[in-house]
């Protein structure tokens, strides 16, 4: 059974070359972009960096024995506390001159009396993989830890800056949510129990990001098979009350 390392041993690895290169994978990580819908705004979440404006993404390292899949759960808990979540690998980032965008770590680093030069394995080029996930960002408390000053929630639109190529990273993951929001949203239980198409409509323009009709929108969802229409109606508005639909019982296993 591989041993899951607390904040505190990660820590004192990462000032120690030789610890990090017995117990995880030389020069590979994981980074989790976590997006956040909510009353039709959408968020990811980031982590600040101590006494500097720089932001990350949720990352950390694998295990020699472990599992990538469960590398990147286990990241995700020990940094954010989130659990039984919906994530999905979606690239590998391995530019050779990832390493130049180091700039943030060194001032970090000098802030804390730490010599870069010092600690070989932060000069090499790492190769990072990307997942994401989408939940709702009123159901998730950011909690700090040890390598942050902070973690917040950001407009998807107004975005701090960010340390290495976590920029493109981000970009990358909302494209993919884009392309793959049809068959991912199940997965990522956004909705309540029940809803109208009308609500569900509204999550797909914020993640769109545009409008959308509503008679192309509404064929074009239950041609995917993947709601269930209720002979219960909304019973909240004067006008003609809406149906009611809820997800066709499936699977919700992540990753």
């Amino acid at each position: 059974m591989v041993k899951e390392a607390t904040n505190t041993e990660i820590q004192g690895i990462l000032f120690n070359s030789k610890d990090y290169f017995e117990q995880f994978i030389p020069q590979f990580s994981i980074d989790c972009v976590i997006f956040g819908f909510h009353d039709n705004e959408l968020k990811v979440l980031l982590s600040k960096l101590p006494k500097l404006d720089y932001w990350s993404v949720q990352g950390g390292f694998i295990q020699k024995e472990e599992d990538i899949d469960i590398a990147a759960v286990r990241i995700l808990k020990d940094l954010t506390s989130l659990d039984n979540i919906y994530l999905k690998q979606f690239q590998t980032f391995g530019k050779a001159k990832r390493s130049e965008y180091s700039y943030a770590i060194k001032q970090v680093l000098k802030e804390q009396n730490i010599d870069f030069d010092a600690i070989p394995f932060l000069q090499q080029r790492f190769i990072s993989i990307g997942y994401y996930s989408l939940v709702d960002f009123q159901k998730v408390t950011p909690s700090v830890n040890l390598y942050f000053e902070s973690s917040a929630w950001h407009d998807i639109n107004k975005l701090p800056p960010l340390i290495f190529d976590h920029t493109e990273m981000i970009g990358t993951a909302l494209e993919t949510l884009r392309q793959t929001l049809d068959y991912q949203l199940i997965g990522f239980n956004l909705m309540p129990e029940t809803f109208t198409m009308k609500e569900l409509q509204r999550l797909y323009e914020t993640i769109l990001g545009e409008p959308l009709k509503r008679n192309n929108f509404q064929e074009k969802i239950l041609n995917l098979n993947i709601l269930e229409r209720l002979e219960k109606q909304f019973t909240g508005g004067a006008h003609k009350a809406p149906y009611l639909y809820c997800f066709k019982t499936v699977s919700k296993k992540s990753i």
